[in-house]
């Protein structure tokens, strides 16, 4: 078939679209025709697509490497729900599982492979990678391999090794780059005549407000009262997205809900798919929802607290107004929430003194010696390693993040499937004391694959399939695995497992150093995004353009800095205020809701000269309404 019916077949095939949006055709013929390609697109600029499709149309695997496993399984469970055969692989699968991966990609049957930039260095990947016909390298959030980017990650410095050890063309993504991030990501892949294409950063349809208010869960109420469009909130922290639920939900909203890490898999799917097929509804969430989320009639995006970077803001208000309708994003902030992030991110960032305390205590904890390896996964207890190092928990969760990211040390949070492992011959098992030869039989019969290896199931599920409760289950498999006949990890406690041998002197001098610079970023970005939140000078949408490098003179006209600049059209803002109370009585707070770019001072002189024409009345004291 000619390229590019082709290229508009496959478009329509797996994806539902007769054409392409921004500059995606043109990205697409750059990495198909192997050339070395930078692609910057905002959030909803449809990255993804840029070297999915391509990835069809190519002979060989395309190898995407993605900095997070969520990202990755996001992206692999999308790319499988329309019939894309894809695979992630990481820390948290078994080798058997992995090998089966591998074979799928040599044989041609999968076309995208996600990795981490660790995983390139890994001499088992490195030896497979000899044997699978590689098309093109794809680097998903490419500002990761600077130092100035948004979470810099020291490991995308493989990735041009790894380029240039096959000879493979490479196709770079990211929505969030300043010239300065734009131009180490072409020195540090290594990309050679490199064809970029780059979508501005405004947004015109989006209105800017950010207001220093103290009553936050109010001034939400009254909005999401008065609008019964759907939108997002963002929240810190998941106590927040539960307290905001249920505060708007006692007061007669049944339209929210909340969203976080925390909740089970099928409950995420739920309240995703409740809020993606709804006009109405809005949801409540920390930035664990936000990946791939491809919903057209978002009409607003508040922030409950301030983010900790541009980077993040305007990554999620973009999320706003994707179908090119007036949208608006509110940012709610006091000085309080100035002082306590300021606080947060010093009381996680350790010292070096901390941090080698914290590195060196881990080990001691489960007794790994230098230089050495034990391939095994251990139930790991936060507040014995905060107990033996006098650290607070936000240091400790920083530093292990860091190993994790780096793929030192791989962390199973809680709630995650347990795992079980027999260690005794199947046919020993006869031999045993009676009772305990039963319950492991019950076991082999009830946990698919528990005979030849290690195996990941659901005490739950295993409980109500047995008739038994839970909590007898676990008692009896802790007992067995006490007396060495099964390996046990608990999924409802977290879990540890080092990926290589311990490396005292490399992990407390280069990989400090990384650490450093890693959290010294989180500080300057945070300063810059203090100034972008207090400054009352200059438009917001400037301010936002001028820091991802793109100067401008004008004014974007929408966010509070320009509309409390703009003369008062009295006459316009009146027949607003009109029209708002023919829908339904409203209190001069909630037309100050609705109509952000007119000052309290305004509306209410508005109101008065109103009353005056006789055109509205006053009831109850506060409620406006058309007479």
């Amino acid at each position: 078939m000619d390229y590019n019916k082709l290229k508009y077949e496959v478009l329509r095939q797996f994806w539902g679209y007769k054409n392409f949006r921004n500059l995606q055709e043109n990205i697409i013929d750059s990495i198909s025709f192997k050339n070395d390609t930078l692609c910057l697109l905002p959030t909803s600029g449809g990255k993804s697509i840029c070297y999915q499709l391509p990835a069809l149309i190519t002979e060989g695997v395309c190898i995407v490497i993605s900095p997070l496993l969520a990202l990755m399984k996001d992206q692999v469970e999308r790319l499988q729900s329309i019939g894309i055969e894809a695979e992630f692989i990481s820390s948290e699968l078994d080798d058997t599982e992995i090998d089966t991966i591998y074979s799928r990609c040599r044989s041609g049957i999968t076309k995208l492979l996600y990795v981490s930039p660790e995983r390139l260095t890994n001499t088992k990947f490195i030896n497979e990678a000899n044997e699978i016909p590689f098309s093109f390298i794809a680097v998903d959030e490419a500002h990761c391999i600077s130092e100035w980017g948004q979470d810099f990650r020291p490991s995308y410095k493989n990735i041009k090794d790894f380029k240039e050890m096959f000879q493979l063309p490479c196709i770079a993504l990211t929505a969030t780059a300043t010239p300065t991030v734009e131009k180490e990501i072409i020195e540090k892949l290594g990309l050679k005549n490199c064809e970029i294409f780059k979508k501005g950063f405004k947004r015109d349809n989006i209105n800017i407000n950010i207001l220093k208010i103290s009553d936050k869960f109010d001034k939400i109420y009254n909005y999401l009262n008065l609008n019964k469009t759907s939108g997002l909130i963002y929240v810190n922290t998941r106590q927040e997205a539960v307290n905001l639920s249920q505060f708007l939900r006692s007061k007669g909203l049944n339209n929210v809900d909340y969203y976080h890490a925390g909740l089970s898999k099928n409950e995420k799917e739920k309240k995703q798919k409740w809020w993606q097929e709804s006009n109405l509804n809005t949801l409540i969430s920390t930035n664990a929802f936000g990946m791939g989320i491809d919903k057209e009639n978002v009409s607003f995006v508040i922030h409950l607290n301030p983010p900790y970077s541009i980077e993040n803001y305007y990554q999620e208000i973009g999320r706003a107004g994707r179908n090119g309708q007036p949208s608006y994003a509110f940012l709610l902030w006091n000085e309080q929430d100035l002082t306590k992030s300021n606080d947060i991110l010093k009381s996680q960032f350790p010292n070096q003194k901390e941090y080698k305390k914290i590195i060196t205590s881990l080990y001691s904890m489960y007794q790994i010696a230098d230089y050495e390896y034990i391939d095994k996964e251990f139930q790991f207890d936060v507040k014995m390693l905060q107990r033996r190092t006098n650290c607070t928990s936000g240091k400790i969760k920083s530093v292990l993040e860091f190993l994790h990211l780096q793929e030192i040390i791989y962390l199973r949070n809680r709630n995650s499937p347990s795992s079980i492992e027999l260690l005794i011959p199947y046919n020993e098992i006869e031999n045993l004391p009676p009772s305990d030869a039963y319950f492991l039989e019950l076991l082999l019969r009830n946990i698919i694959g528990l005979t030849t290896q290690k195996t990941h199931f659901q005490e739950d599920k295993l409980a109500n399939k047995l008739n038994i409760d839970k909590s007898l289950i676990k008692e009896r498999i802790i007992e067995m695995m006490n007396k060495n006949y099964i390996e046990y990890i608990d999924g409802d406690i977290s879990s540890i497992r080092f990926l290589h041998p311990r490396d005292e002197r490399r992990l407390l001098n280069s990989y400090w150093s990384d650490f450093k610079t890693i959290q010294f970023n989180k500080i300057k970005k945070w300063e810059e995004f203090k100034y972008f939140i207090t400054n009352e000078d200059f438009c917001k949408m400037k301010l936002i353009l001028h820091y991802f490098g793109e100067n401008t003179s004008s004014n974007c006209n929408n966010c509070n800095i320009c509309n409390s600049k703009k003369p008062s059209n009295h006459y316009s803002e009146k027949e607003e205020i009109i029209k708002i109370l023919r829908t339904k009585p409203a209190t001069k707070v909630e037309i100050g809701i609705l109509l952000p770019h007119c000052s309290s001072e305004k509306i209410e002189e508005h109101l008065i000269d109103l009353l005056n024409d006789g055109k509205i009345t006053i009831k109850d004291f506060r409620t406006y309404m058309i007479k």
